[in-house]
């Protein structure tokens, strides 16, 4: 009991790590209407890129922010040069997943060939542990649940309680619909793939920052752990990706206390597939009866 008990504890930091990486991809898709699966593409190089900066002294906090510009820029120039023309020239649903798709790997194979083979590691600095109960954690652990926490926080804060965030939900309920009420839906797109990939970068460093130690294909398979916890909560939301991601986050490593620490993303994939045939629209989304 207790190893399951103490399994829940690193659940909450792998929640917090997919919280900041589903809410980003997420609200991708509500509002630009891209399934981005070049996601992943984008946290690995953001990665490296934070890596690159830590080598040569910057603090990894420091690395963070930078990588999670780098990631702002990059997914902002893919949408305007690559996915914004496949759009324009009415490519379906299946088409730009393809796009994305091919996207992904030309950024995966790029990280690899600047990257090198060799997994990395950053240089930081762990901190004490604190132990309450069973819950036994890094001081840089409970920073990652801090940041995803306060991340958390700014999201509903932007959608909530500012123009802009209402312009986003306004796009995401109904493109059509909001250009005509005179909301500038091209403007609050390229807002909202800066924001998503400042999100994606800033994931990306967190994730390896937790893992230790990583190389070009270690977000590969998390991209399907992401993918679960936005259908969980519901595609295209933002408030049910937060919540997805603590019930995906929980669930694997518990599984992997349980099993093995080997199936903990298959756990992800079954969930998916679960979700996807019985309940699409998602878990925590609530249905109107007749």
């Amino acid at each position: 009991m207790s190893l399951i008990l103490e399994s829940v504890g690193f659940g909450l930091i792998t929640a917090a790590i997919l919280a900041i990486s589903a809410v980003g991809f997420t609200m991708q898709f509500a509002i630009t209407n891209v399934l981005n699966l070049s996601y992943s593409g984008v946290m690995i190089s953001a990665a490296f890129i934070a890596y690159g900066l830590n080598v040569v002294g910057l603090n990894i906090w420091l690395c963070l922010v930078m990588a999670g510009i780098y990631g702002a820029v990059l997914s902002f120039l893919l949408n305007r040069f690559i996915f914004r023309p496949f759009q324009r020239r009415n490519a379906g649903a299946v088409g730009m997943v393809i796009v994305t798709l091919a996207v992904g790997l030309v950024l995966t194979n790029l990280t690899l060939a600047f990257g090198g083979p060799d997994n990395v590691s950053y240089t930081l600095n762990n901190g004490p542990t604190f132990t309450a109960g069973p819950f036994v954690m890094t001081a840089i652990q409970l920073a990652e649940i801090a940041l995803a926490i306060v991340t958390m926080l700014g999201v509903h804060a932007l959608l909530k309680f500012t123009r802009l965030g209402k312009a986003m939900r306004a796009t995401a309920a109904n493109l059509s619909l909001a250009r005509a009420s005179g909301i500038r839906t091209e403007r609050v797109i390229a807002i909202t793939w800066l924001i998503t990939g400042f999100l994606c970068g800033m994931a990306g460093t967190v994730f390896a920052m937790d893992s230790g130690s990583f190389g070009a294909s270690s977000i590969a398979l998390f991209l399907v752990v992401i993918i679960a916890a936005a259908v969980v909560g519901g595609v295209g939301r933002p408030y049910g990706a937060m919540a997805g991601a603590l019930i995906i986050g929980v669930v694997m490593e518990v599984s992997a206390s349980i099993i093995s620490a080997d199936y903990k993303e298959a756990v992800a994939f079954v969930i998916l597939l679960l979700v996807l045939a019985l309940r699409p629209e998602g878990v925590l989304v609530r249905t109107s009866r007749a």
